[in-house]
């Protein structure tokens, strides 16, 4: 048989089993912590914790069409298990992926026992994943981590194809007008996709770098830490940047246009997409012209990013409802904006502050636990914070 078709067929078998092992061990109703809010807010599509989960709101709409009202729960808690079964569906993929390329370092083309040890190797990996307890206690419950991986293992995938791809290009089994960028592109897409449900999707970004960096450059050890501190700074670009930077600017022109010129509600941020839509279309059109295909394809991974990071145009949009659930009330950009920043939590220093350097209370008072750190609080004025002490005779 074909060594394709049977990779698909087998991986499809591996799906099946995570499929029926998720859903026979699934949670009928709301599990406790964040399930239930979840739940909820994908239910009737309303506005849960700061910084939001758009996506998995809308996919899970769309399960709760399905159900009966006092199913919904249930129903909910499935796309969570065939999230994760997908994840599964992916990293035996992957696994495969991994195993070919490293066999066909030595040879041409491979043996049958070479076939079979791939596909054995990978069916073990992903199977040993998908019964371990972590991957497992979320698969089967209302949460985003199930979706999160699913997001994590579609990208690491897509980067092994680009590498695929790469590889018989090079070795001119492809033909010439084969387009190999085009799964950068949809990785930049998916990402995108991946802020609209949680932020550890994107943290397969180092991973990806160094794929592209093993595929476009001579290993050294040099090149190894500068492609890793690349990857980070482009985590952290995507992160501190592009997530909160572009409401950020969003929200300033909307607070001019609003305050200081008496323009409608939405003007600011209207004029300000008008603007990004013109930069990134004049920007591809100018870096084609000139043959520069780096910043080309930069610009186009931009775009896509930002199109599967419009999303959050559903907290803005379902806020404006007024649902019965809208935390901190995400009506307009500039709230957004607050919302996405998760200004509410505050800040918790590491270095300093508050936890880090307050005073050990002393050990023998409480002879049957640990050492922990004592602090009293007292309010000394209404209009000034709360004043911390570690005597009580000093309040």
């Amino acid at each position: 048989m074909n060594y394709n078709f049977i990779n698909k067929i087998n991986g499809w078998a591996i799906f099946a089993i995570a499929t029926l092992v998720y859903m026979f061990t699934i949670e009928d109703t709301a599990s406790l912590w964040d399930c239930g809010e979840y739940i909820t807010a994908a239910y009737k599509l309303e506005v849960g914790h700061p910084p939001g989960a758009p996506l998995y709101m809308i996919l899970g709409r769309v399960f709760s069409f399905f159900a009966a009202p006092e199913n919904v729960a249930f129903y909910i808690n499935s796309l969570s298990a065939l999230s994760s079964s997908f994840t599964i569906l992916f990293m035996f993929w992957s696994i495969t992926l991994l195993l070919k390329k490293l066999i066909l370092q030595g040879k041409k083309e491979l043996e049958k026992h070479d076939q079979v040890g791939i596909f054995v190797s990978a069916s073990i990996g992903a199977l040993a994943y998908t019964f371990t307890d972590s991957f497992w206690f979320s698969a089967v419950e209302g949460e985003v981590y199930a979706m999160a991986s699913l997001f994590t293992a579609v990208i690491f995938w897509a980067i092994l194809k680009w590498d695929e791809e790469m590889s018989e290009l090079q070795a001119n089994r492809l033909s010439s007008n084969a387009t190999p960028n085009r799964w950068l592109l949809l990785i930049m897409f998916l990402l995108g996709l991946a802020i609209g449900v949680h932020l550890l999707g994107i943290l397969v970004i180092p991973a990806i770098g160094y794929v592209i960096y093993f595929r476009v450059k001579e290993t050294t050890r040099n090149g190894f830490f500068i492609a890793g501190i690349l990857s980070i700074i482009i985590l952290g670009f995507i992160q501190e940047g592009v997530i909160p930077g572009t409401i950020s600017m969003a929200s300033s022109f909307e607070t001019a246009f609003v305050n200081s010129m008496g323009l409608p509600f939405y003007s600011g941020s209207l004029f300000f997409f008008a603007l990004l839509i013109a930069f990134c279309i004049f920007g591809v059109r100018y870096a084609r012209k000139n043959n520069m295909h780096l910043l080309s394809n930069a610009l186009m991974g931009l775009v896509f990013l930002l199109i599967g990071y419009g999303s959050f145009a559903v907290i803005v949009i379902r806020s404006n409802a007024n649902t019965p659930l809208d935390e901190n009330d995400p009506e307009n950009l500039v709230t957004l904006h607050s919302y996405l920043k998760r200004e509410q939590y505050g800040s918790s220093p590491i270095l300093s502050g508050p936890y880090w350097n307050s005073k050990e209370n002393p050990r023998d008072q409480f002879e049957d636990i640990s050492a922990y750190h004592l602090r009293r609080w007292v309010v000394v004025d209404e209009d000034t914070d709360l004043r911390g002490f570690v005597k009580e005779e000093d309040a």
